[in-house]
């Protein structure tokens, strides 16, 4: 009996030395965050930590054929949970959607509402606790529609993306991804949609970072292209503020998107 005390003891011990090094690790781990850019980044949050980030308010106008078409988004917001080390979960949800298309002719329609839900599962292959020359993970999304009536497709899709991160000297780093989105804009009709970004920022004070930003999207029978720039502000550890601004360069890219934002780790 007296073994067996000692054996637990001794697991035990080995168990909340484990536990005390992971929550170590967590701690000491920077805030990493997937906005204000387009591009996602590898990182995962710690195991035991849930991170928010949202959108205060996002909006984007485009014109095409004559008709102007506006979109306002309430408090958009990815809600990550680390799962372990390198594995975390997520939603992505839009709680308030509003759309409004004015015609060149005829009357203004607004359509609102929940919009679509997403389901993420993201895993860090390298860069999230060592220092290595360029951070890659995998990612996975799960579109369901959660939309209300003309806010979405009604249908389930899907994307798997690959996310870098990697510095440039300087003090400059960048970022990029590449992936594949399986669309479905119509009844029995689905299309493999490749998207490709890449990001570059800096620290512009102790507290400030900047960043820019192209991405591309092709694959559907259009090219989506825009130049994104932006503003970071950390006010501490856990905390974020951000601001941008999405500008298309393609005809089927909305012509403008501006949003503001934060980020929090709890």
């Amino acid at each position: 009996m007296y073994k067996y005390i000692q054996t637990l003891v001794r697991r035990g011990l080995v168990l909340t030395g484990l536990l005390a090094i992971g929550a170590g690790m967590a701690a000491a781990r920077e805030m990493t965050t997937d906005r204000p850019d387009g591009t996602e980044s590898p990182f995962t949050v710690p195991a035991g930590r849930v991170q928010l980030e949202l959108d205060f308010v996002a909006f984007s106008r485009d014109r095409e054929a004559g008709t102007r078409v506006t979109e306002w988004q309430v408090a958009p917001f990815n809600l990550r949970f680390g799962v372990s080390q390198n594995f975390e979960l997520g939603v992505l949800v839009a709680p308030h959607v509003v759309v409004a298309e004015t015609p060149p002719a005829g009357p203004r329609v607004r359509q609102a509402g929940f919009g679509d839900l997403t389901l993420r599962a993201k895993w860090n292959g390298a860069g999230n606790d060592e220092a290595v020359a360029m951070a890659w993970g995998l990612m996975a999304d799960l579109k369901l529609p959660t939309a209300a009536d003309g806010l979405g497709n009604g249908r389930v899709e899907g994307a798997l993306i690959l996310p870098l991160a990697f510095e440039l000297g300087r003090g400059w780093s960048g970022g990029a991804m590449t992936g594949v989105e399986w669309t479905r804009p119509a009844a029995g009709v689905n299309r493999a949609v490749w998207i490709n970004t890449f990001v570059v920022g800096r620290d512009l004070t102790e507290t400030v970072g900047g960043f820019l930003e192209l991405t591309s999207a092709t694959g559907d029978g259009a090219h989506v292209a825009t130049f994104n720039f932006g503003l970071t502000r950390s006010l501490g550890p856990d905390l974020q503020l951000d601001a941008g601004v999405n500008v298309g360069l393609s005809r089927s890219a909305p012509d403008l998107l501006l949003f503001a934002g934060l980020s929090r780790r709890f």
